[in-house]
């Protein structure tokens, strides 16, 4: 399911929060994703991706292994900011684990704008 975001503003002010930091996260280590989750107490985990020659993991990967290592047992939603098209079927079956099949991920471009969002199902 691909829905394209028409309207900036209606954007909920705890995702562009997590679109932020994820933006952030990006630019500040220098990697080709950022990303970041929100869990079920509204807390959240940032990270870019991974690219060692032993551990590739993709931002969102990251993050959500981030969550689960804190102890959160549910996310509320997820963004990816990339200059990628779509979101990675590994980074939806990443989200889904803890999150569930219904699980908003943002997908952003570098710029922070919205360009869809799908679900993690």
């Amino acid at each position: 399911m691909l829905a394209f975001m028409s309207d900036a503003a209606a954007l909920d002010p705890e995702d562009r929060k997590i679109i932020t930091l994820a933006r952030s996260a990006r630019a500040r280590n220098a990697v080709a994703e950022g990303a970041a989750v929100r869990d079920e107490t509204g807390r959240t985990y940032v990270a870019g991706s991974v690219d060692l020659a032993s551990l590739k993991l993709s931002a969102l990967q990251t993050a959500v292994a981030m969550a689960v290592a804190s102890g959160a047992t549910f996310l509320e939603a997820a963004v990816v900011v990339t200059r990628a098209e779509a979101v990675c079927d590994a980074d939806r079956a990443a989200v889904r684990d803890l999150g569930g099949p219904a699980t908003p991920i943002l997908l952003a471009g570098p710029d922070g704008e919205v360009r869809a969002t799908v679900t993690a199902g």
